[in-house]
Protein backbone atom coordinates (compact mmCIF):
# COMPACT_ATOMS: atom_id res chain seq x y z
CA UNK A 1 0.00 0.00 0.00
CA UNK A 2 1.07 3.44 -1.20
CA UNK A 3 1.92 6.24 1.47
CA UNK A 4 -1.12 8.52 -0.16
CA UNK A 5 -3.59 5.27 -0.25
CA UNK A 6 -2.56 4.61 3.34
CA UNK A 7 -3.33 8.55 4.29
CA UNK A 8 -7.04 8.44 2.02
CA UNK A 9 -8.15 5.31 3.77
CA UNK A 10 -7.08 7.01 6.78
CA UNK A 11 -9.19 9.94 6.07
CA UNK A 12 -12.05 8.17 4.52
CA UNK A 13 -14.43 9.71 7.39
CA UNK A 14 -13.35 12.79 8.10
CA UNK A 15 -14.25 16.34 7.63
CA UNK A 16 -12.47 19.01 6.23
CA UNK A 17 -9.43 20.38 8.41
CA UNK A 18 -9.68 23.45 10.33
CA UNK A 19 -5.91 23.48 12.07
CA UNK A 20 -5.57 26.78 10.58
CA UNK A 21 -8.80 28.19 13.02
CA UNK A 22 -8.01 26.47 16.06
CA UNK A 23 -4.21 27.19 16.28
CA UNK A 24 -4.92 31.00 15.86
CA UNK A 25 -8.30 31.17 17.56
CA UNK A 26 -8.53 33.58 20.47
CA UNK A 27 -9.48 31.10 23.11
CA UNK A 28 -6.02 29.99 22.38
CA UNK A 29 -4.10 32.54 23.87
CA UNK A 30 -6.22 33.09 26.83
CA UNK A 31 -4.84 30.35 29.13
CA UNK A 32 -1.10 32.16 28.49
CA UNK A 33 -2.32 35.37 29.03
CA UNK A 34 -4.29 34.42 32.24
CA UNK A 35 -0.65 32.64 33.56
CA UNK A 36 1.59 35.65 32.71
CA UNK A 37 -1.10 38.34 34.41
CA UNK A 38 -1.17 35.70 37.39
CA UNK A 39 2.23 35.67 38.22
CA UNK A 40 2.52 39.77 37.56
CA UNK A 41 0.50 39.78 40.25
CA UNK A 42 2.01 37.85 42.43
CA UNK A 43 5.30 39.69 41.62
CA UNK A 44 3.87 42.78 42.54
CA UNK A 45 2.13 41.71 45.52
CA UNK A 46 4.73 40.25 46.72
CA UNK A 47 7.35 43.28 46.05
CA UNK A 48 4.60 45.47 48.55
CA UNK A 49 4.84 43.40 51.30
CA UNK A 50 7.90 43.80 54.09
CA UNK A 51 9.01 40.04 54.46
CA UNK A 52 10.60 39.05 57.78
CA UNK A 53 13.52 36.57 57.47
CA UNK A 54 11.81 33.44 57.61
CA UNK A 55 9.88 34.34 54.26
CA UNK A 56 13.16 35.34 52.46
CA UNK A 57 14.71 32.54 52.72
CA UNK A 58 12.14 30.88 51.12
CA UNK A 59 10.90 33.51 48.48
CA UNK A 60 14.07 34.22 46.54
CA UNK A 61 14.70 32.93 43.07
CA UNK A 62 17.27 30.19 43.98
CA UNK A 63 14.87 28.43 46.64
CA UNK A 64 12.03 28.98 44.22
CA UNK A 65 13.65 27.30 41.17
CA UNK A 66 15.38 24.89 42.83
CA UNK A 67 11.30 23.90 44.10
CA UNK A 68 9.82 24.14 40.61
CA UNK A 69 12.74 22.44 39.10
CA UNK A 70 11.96 19.49 41.68
CA UNK A 71 8.65 19.86 40.91
CA UNK A 72 8.85 19.84 36.89
CA UNK A 73 11.25 16.54 36.85
CA UNK A 74 8.53 14.57 39.70
CA UNK A 75 6.09 15.54 37.15
CA UNK A 76 7.67 14.81 33.89
CA UNK A 77 9.53 11.30 34.82
CA UNK A 78 6.39 10.11 36.16
CA UNK A 79 4.09 10.97 32.85
CA UNK A 80 6.64 9.43 30.89
CA UNK A 81 6.83 6.27 32.71
CA UNK A 82 2.91 5.95 32.71
CA UNK A 83 3.30 6.13 28.92
CA UNK A 84 5.21 3.48 28.47
CA UNK A 85 3.58 1.43 31.03
CA UNK A 86 -0.45 2.61 29.94
CA UNK A 87 -0.10 2.69 26.11
CA UNK A 88 1.51 -0.57 25.26
CA UNK A 89 -1.04 -2.39 27.76
CA UNK A 90 -3.53 -0.31 26.30
CA UNK A 91 -2.84 -2.26 22.43
CA UNK A 92 -2.41 -5.45 24.40
CA UNK A 93 -5.90 -5.27 25.70
CA UNK A 94 -7.60 -3.98 22.77
CA UNK A 95 -6.98 -7.39 21.28
CA UNK A 96 -7.64 -9.69 23.93
CA UNK A 97 -11.83 -9.61 23.80
CA UNK A 98 -12.02 -11.12 27.91
CA UNK A 99 -14.01 -9.41 29.61
CA UNK A 100 -12.94 -10.96 32.95
CA UNK A 101 -9.09 -9.97 31.50
CA UNK A 102 -10.45 -6.18 31.08
CA UNK A 103 -11.72 -5.88 34.66
CA UNK A 104 -8.85 -7.52 36.41
CA UNK A 105 -6.54 -4.70 34.25
CA UNK A 106 -8.80 -1.91 34.80
CA UNK A 107 -9.14 -3.14 38.40
CA UNK A 108 -5.03 -2.99 39.24
CA UNK A 109 -5.29 0.07 37.56
CA UNK A 110 -7.63 1.41 39.58
CA UNK A 111 -6.36 0.91 42.65
CA UNK A 112 -3.87 3.89 42.71
CA UNK A 113 -6.82 6.08 41.95
CA UNK A 114 -9.16 5.21 44.54
CA UNK A 115 -6.44 5.71 47.32
CA UNK A 116 -5.88 8.99 48.20
CA UNK A 117 -2.49 10.39 47.29
CA UNK A 118 -1.03 11.16 50.45
CA UNK A 119 -2.15 7.98 52.17
CA UNK A 120 -0.66 6.61 49.00
CA UNK A 121 2.91 8.23 49.28
CA UNK A 122 2.79 8.00 53.03
CA UNK A 123 2.17 4.22 52.80
CA UNK A 124 4.37 3.40 50.48
CA UNK A 125 7.49 5.73 51.91
CA UNK A 126 6.69 3.03 55.06
CA UNK A 127 7.03 -0.36 53.52
CA UNK A 128 10.08 1.53 51.46
CA UNK A 129 12.06 4.38 51.84
CA UNK A 130 11.37 8.22 51.59
CA UNK A 131 12.90 10.17 48.52
CA UNK A 132 12.30 11.22 44.81
CA UNK A 133 11.94 6.77 43.70
CA UNK A 134 9.04 6.61 45.85
CA UNK A 135 7.31 9.88 44.99
CA UNK A 136 7.82 8.82 41.55
CA UNK A 137 5.75 5.30 42.60
CA UNK A 138 3.56 6.94 43.57
CA UNK A 139 2.80 9.37 41.00
CA UNK A 140 2.89 6.19 37.94
CA UNK A 141 0.44 4.48 40.51
CA UNK A 142 -1.77 7.20 40.63
CA UNK A 143 -2.03 8.40 36.68
CA UNK A 144 -1.73 5.15 34.84
CA UNK A 145 -5.54 4.41 34.73
CA UNK A 146 -6.36 7.94 32.39
CA UNK A 147 -3.91 6.68 29.86
CA UNK A 148 -4.62 3.15 29.83
CA UNK A 149 -8.30 3.80 29.59
CA UNK A 150 -8.05 6.41 26.94
CA UNK A 151 -5.71 3.99 24.71
CA UNK A 152 -8.15 1.00 24.63
CA UNK A 153 -11.11 3.45 24.02
CA UNK A 154 -9.45 5.25 21.58
CA UNK A 155 -8.79 1.79 19.52
CA UNK A 156 -11.95 0.19 20.19
CA UNK A 157 -13.65 3.59 18.51
CA UNK A 158 -11.42 2.81 15.39
CA UNK A 159 -14.10 2.31 12.75
CA UNK A 160 -13.99 -1.36 11.66
CA UNK A 161 -14.24 -1.14 8.12
CA UNK A 162 -11.30 0.99 8.25
CA UNK A 163 -9.20 -1.94 9.48
CA UNK A 164 -11.18 -4.75 7.66
CA UNK A 165 -10.54 -2.49 4.47
CA UNK A 166 -6.38 -2.32 5.23
CA UNK A 167 -6.03 -5.57 5.63
CA UNK A 168 -7.71 -6.24 2.36
CA UNK A 169 -5.07 -4.34 1.02
CA UNK A 170 -2.83 -6.35 2.35
CA UNK A 171 -1.73 -4.62 5.25
CA UNK A 172 0.13 -6.93 8.22
CA UNK A 173 -1.79 -6.65 12.27
CA UNK A 174 1.35 -4.14 12.53
CA UNK A 175 1.11 -1.78 9.74
CA UNK A 176 -2.71 -1.85 10.63
CA UNK A 177 -1.90 -0.89 13.99
CA UNK A 178 0.76 1.66 12.79
CA UNK A 179 -0.60 3.14 9.97
CA UNK A 180 -4.31 3.21 10.74
CA UNK A 181 -5.27 2.46 13.93
CA UNK A 182 -2.71 4.56 16.22
CA UNK A 183 -2.83 7.80 13.80
CA UNK A 184 -6.63 7.90 14.34
CA UNK A 185 -6.52 6.82 18.03
CA UNK A 186 -3.79 10.05 18.84
CA UNK A 187 -6.10 12.76 20.02
CA UNK A 188 -7.80 9.99 22.33
CA UNK A 189 -4.39 9.01 23.80
CA UNK A 190 -2.95 12.48 23.68
CA UNK A 191 -6.04 13.54 25.74
CA UNK A 192 -5.40 10.63 28.45
CA UNK A 193 -1.64 12.05 28.52
CA UNK A 194 -2.83 15.21 29.29
CA UNK A 195 -4.79 14.36 32.31
CA UNK A 196 -2.14 12.22 33.58
CA UNK A 197 0.22 15.00 33.08
CA UNK A 198 -2.10 17.54 35.59
CA UNK A 199 -2.75 14.54 37.93
CA UNK A 200 0.79 14.42 38.44
CA UNK A 201 1.51 18.26 38.80
CA UNK A 202 -0.81 18.12 41.37
CA UNK A 203 -0.03 15.52 43.36
CA UNK A 204 3.49 15.86 43.01
CA UNK A 205 2.70 18.56 46.03
CA UNK A 206 2.64 15.42 48.49
CA UNK A 207 6.17 14.38 47.84
CA UNK A 208 7.21 17.01 50.43
CA UNK A 209 6.10 14.55 53.12
CA UNK A 210 8.49 12.24 52.03
CA UNK A 211 11.28 14.55 51.53
CA UNK A 212 11.07 14.32 47.52
CA UNK A 213 11.03 17.83 47.12
CA UNK A 214 9.01 20.01 44.76
CA UNK A 215 6.41 23.10 45.46
CA UNK A 216 4.80 21.17 47.90
CA UNK A 217 7.97 22.34 50.53
CA UNK A 218 6.89 26.26 50.33
CA UNK A 219 2.93 25.21 50.32
CA UNK A 220 3.32 23.30 53.63
CA UNK A 221 5.92 25.32 55.10
CA UNK A 222 3.49 28.51 54.60
CA UNK A 223 0.66 27.19 56.61
CA UNK A 224 3.11 25.49 59.11
CA UNK A 225 4.74 28.53 59.91
CA UNK A 226 1.61 30.80 58.88
CA UNK A 227 3.52 32.41 56.80
CA UNK A 228 0.63 33.75 53.73
CA UNK A 229 3.03 35.33 51.19
CA UNK A 230 5.23 31.73 51.01
CA UNK A 231 1.80 29.66 51.42
CA UNK A 232 0.28 31.30 48.64
CA UNK A 233 3.39 31.72 45.99
CA UNK A 234 3.58 27.83 46.22
CA UNK A 235 -0.06 27.81 45.14
CA UNK A 236 0.42 30.12 42.45
CA UNK A 237 3.05 28.85 41.50
CA UNK A 238 1.38 24.90 40.83
CA UNK A 239 -1.65 26.22 39.53
CA UNK A 240 0.34 28.14 36.77
CA UNK A 241 2.69 24.88 35.83
CA UNK A 242 -0.67 22.97 35.63
CA UNK A 243 -2.37 25.00 33.23
CA UNK A 244 0.83 26.22 31.42
CA UNK A 245 1.40 22.53 31.12
CA UNK A 246 -2.63 21.52 30.01
CA UNK A 247 -2.03 24.33 27.39
CA UNK A 248 1.04 22.84 25.77
CA UNK A 249 -0.96 19.35 26.02
CA UNK A 250 -3.53 20.56 23.90
CA UNK A 251 -1.01 22.34 21.10
CA UNK A 252 0.39 18.59 21.17
CA UNK A 253 -2.67 16.90 20.87
CA UNK A 254 -3.67 19.27 17.68
CA UNK A 255 -0.90 18.65 16.19
CA UNK A 256 -0.76 15.10 15.93
CA UNK A 257 -4.32 14.63 14.84
CA UNK A 258 -4.64 12.92 12.37
CA UNK A 259 -5.49 15.87 8.68
CA UNK A 260 -9.37 15.48 8.78
CA UNK A 261 -10.46 14.64 12.40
Amino acid sequence: MTAQATLDLATAFGTASNRRGKYFAVKRFGTPVVIVLALLALFLWLGSLSLDSIEQRTLNWQYLQDRTFEHLRLTVVASAIVAVIAIPAGIALSRIHSRTVHAVVFGIANVGQSTPAIGLVILLAIVWKLGFEVALVGLVAYSVLPVLRNTLVGLEQVDSSLTEAARGMGMHPLQVLTRIELPLAIPVIVGGLRTALVFCVGVATVATFINAGGLGDMIVNGLKLQRWPVLITGAVVVSCIALAIDWIAGLAEDLLKPKGL
